[in-house]
């Protein structure tokens, strides 16, 4: 079983809405951090470690990510997705793209 990390700012929308559409996936194990202070779930080196591939809504994500946790990325899959924060949790709007860019990726 893969297993999926999706960040964003504050872990309230976006990488939420991720990780609750696709957390019933029988072929992944979905969690999902900010990178925020004030994030919902903060992203740790520890959930780096977990993750096998990680989905980022923005480039300012991945430098983030990047930065603070370099010696944790190796062997990573690390994929910006290029979703603006213009979206509320559950977005109709948002879930069509990132089923379109998710799937993209990996098999849905």
């Amino acid at each position: 079983m893969q297993k999926l990390l999706f960040v964003c700012s504050q872990n309230k929308w976006r990488s939420l809405t991720a990780e609750k559409i696709f957390e019933n996936h029988e072929d992944y194990s979905v969690k999902s951090a900010g990178t925020e202070n004030g994030a919902r779930v903060k992203i740790t080196a520890g959930l780096i470690g977990w993750a096998d591939i990680i989905f980022v809504m923005e480039k300012k994500h991945r430098s983030r990510i990047q930065e603070k946790f370099k010696d944790s990325l190796n062997g990573k899959s690390l994929h910006v997705l290029n979703i603006p924060d213009d979206y509320q949790f559950m977005d109709e709007e948002l879930i069509e793209i990132l089923e379109e860019k998710v799937g993209a990726i990996i098999d849905l």
